[in-house]
């Protein structure tokens, strides 16, 4: 017997088959569990966003198309960093977030991903960015924003890899002479 795709298993999860949900449960969590970590340091809020990205998937709000998404991985990926940017834009975590901060012994300085996100929300960045050619911005957003390697901003986007170092490399000579 061969082991299934995650293709066909999403195939058979659209049909309403719980065990191929669970087998594509099996194989996808941990590693979505540890890139969301890499990108939120609380827990709660990570093990919620995992939840809801395989609700996603589950109930069929997120559909899976190979010929228009690519990779199942990178597809997976799209769905949770989206989600999990929409947690962290919520009050509720940054008030919860601030509070698990503000017990900690010692301060550390922000990420460069909480930069960005804080000048998308508050600064000059966010005019910066917002004019930026739409196919500038999805290149910015994919992988600054949303974490993707070059190769998986490809997928997403569906161009070549090296039109997204260009346009990447086109982006930030902008933002830098837009921010200067």
């Amino acid at each position: 017997m061969t082991t299934p795709t995650d293709g066909e298993l999403l195939g058979r999860v659209a049909a309403g088959d719980r065990d191929a949900f669970e087998e594509f449960y099996r194989r996808h969590a941990t590693w979505l569990t540890l890139r969301l970590r890499y990108r939120c340091a609380d827990g709660t809020v990570v093990d919620d966003v995992v939840q809801e990205t395989f609700l996603a998937v589950w109930r069929g709000t997120a559909r899976y198309r190979e010929q228009q998404t690519g990779d199942v991985a990178g597809w997976l990926w799209r769905i949770g960093s989206r989600r999990l940017i929409d947690s962290l834009r919520g009050h509720g975590v940054r008030q919860r977030l601030a509070g698990l901060l503000a017990r900690r012994r010692f301060a550390d300085a922000p990420s460069a991903e909480e930069q960005v996100l804080l000048g998308v929300e508050h600064g000059d960045l966010a005019g910066a960015l917002a004019r930026l050619s739409p196919e500038l911005r999805a290149v910015v957003q994919a992988t600054v924003l949303d974490g993707l390697s070059t190769s998986e901003a490809a997928v997403l986007l569906g161009i070549p890899a090296g039109t997204v170092k260009t346009r990447a490399m086109r982006a930030r000579r902008q933002l830098r002479q837009e921010l200067a």
